[in-house]
């Protein structure tokens, strides 16, 4: 049992990386038993994502789809990582989503890092 003056427990997700572009993403249960990939960091108005598209935290930190429409203007959302994912080709569902995937790829390249400089020796002749 436990103290029954705590709080609700919360199911432990933590961080994992995206296996296609290797950023980390948050890894969090789902009212289905299973787990998603949800974009750190972004929680865009509900009204904003479509409405399959959109993932809403729930008290014991488990997510599940909002379908409601129209959603509550101050409405808060999650959206799946796959979807900003810029190592996986998606239609351009909404502008600012294509937004997030190309300064995740920008991102993404950045971690790679750039080449080392050639050395004198491989610099052309330039006479």
């Amino acid at each position: 049992m436990g103290d029954f003056n705590e709080g609700p427990r919360r199911l432990g997700g933590g961080r994992s990386r995206c296996p296609f572009c290797g950023m980390l993403a948050d890894r969090v249960a789902t009212l289905e038993q299973d787990w998603v990939l949800l974009e750190p960091d972004m929680v865009p108005l509900a009204h904003t994502v479509p409405a399959e598209h959109r993932w809403i935290a729930l008290a014991d930190g488990r997510v599940t789809v909002y379908g409601v429409c129209p959603p509550d203007p101050s409405q808060r959302c999650r959206i799946e990582h796959r979807l900003a994912c810029p190592a996986r080709s998606l239609p351009d569902l909404w502008p600012w989503l294509t937004t997030l995937r190309d300064e995740n790829a920008r991102w993404a390249a950045r971690q790679t890092g750039p080449e080392p400089p050639k050395s004198p020796e491989e610099w052309p002749d330039a006479g």
